[in-house]
């Protein structure tokens, strides 16, 4: 069977008639699978703050994006804090069209965003959720910094928690980026350290400027990002290119211009291929 098949059939095994929904078997099995991956790979996962992160009821995690797995760290330090908590997460439309991660996406409740521009549905299922007391998990930047510096946020978390009358609780993320980087192959190597930094809620009222609570919802995320990056402790050994670490750090990774550049290159390239895509599909 490939994994197609596999996801599909665990989907189905878990929506059969008379199961509970409230048990989650397909989310819970896939956070049972991730911590078996971290006991056999030796990867620490270390949490602070996450006394910030409510126990119960609804709130908003923003945290930095900084590569490919970086929603499942976040959400195993929610766990951690509070066992039995489950985070959705926002991802990208195309995620949810895959064979593999579609169907499983879907039965963990996630959020498909579309990157077209048009992030109204999205924000709408995430106000939804939260309305049901759920957790939402947000990257603000909406895309993955390759200079491992925070990028400046989007306003739909905001206004998401404004619809809602929730918390947000920024958070920081590091260490995941040395497993599944942006641009570069994966690197399963044990023994790596993922820290995960939770900070003071920020509760946005409902006549606030979302800009500006998006400002300051950053640099609460920057900050912590900034003190996870100097306290990290396994830092790039003398003949290890230290590609992972941000230029001002002595890393040599793109510096924020860079980046920030290369972002635009790729949405430019992302916007053109999805118009040709629309003109080929009109013309047929």
């Amino acid at each position: 069977m490939g994994l197609g098949g596999w996801a599909r059939r665990l989907v189905t095994a878990s929506t059969t008639p008379g199961a509970e929904p409230s048990v989650e078997p397909v989310y819970r099995t896939i956070v049972s699978t991730c911590m078996g991956i971290f006991r056999l790979r030796n990867w620490d996962v270390r949490v602070t703050g996450g006394e910030h992160v409510p126990a119960a009821g609804p709130a908003v995690i923003a945290t930095n994006h900084i590569g490919y797995v970086d929603f499942i760290f976040v959400g195993a330090a929610v766990h951690f804090t509070h066992p039995g908590r489950l985070v959705r997460f926002a991802a990208k439309q195309e995620t949810f069209d895959h064979a593999v991660s579609g169907p499983l996406m879907r039965a963990m409740k996630h959020i498909p965003v579309d990157r077209t521009g048009n992030a109204t549905a999205s924000i709408d299922h995430a106000v939804e959720l939260l309305e049901q007391g759920e957790l939402v998990g947000m990257f603000p930047e909406a895309t993955v910094s390759q200079s491992f510096v925070p990028l400046p946020g989007k306003t739909g978390t905001v206004r998401m928690a404004q619809r809602a009358g929730v918390p947000i609780v920024p958070g920081a993320v590091w260490g995941s980026h040395r497993l599944f980087p942006k641009g570069r192959p994966r690197d399963l190597r044990k023994d790596v350290v993922i820290t995960v930094d939770f900070g003071a809620p920020l509760t946005p009222g409902p006549d606030d400027d979302p800009q500006t609570v998006t400002d300051q919802l950053m640099t609460s995320i920057t900050e912590l990002v900034d003190r996870a990056q100097r306290r990290y402790p396994q830092p790039p050994g003398p003949d290890e290119d230290p590609w992972w670490l941000p230029r001002h750090l002595g890393g040599t990774a793109p510096t924020p211009e860079e980046a920030r550049a290369a972002a635009l290159e790729r949405r430019e390239r992302f916007r053109q291929e999805r118009e040709a895509r629309q003109r080929q599909a009109g013309g047929s």
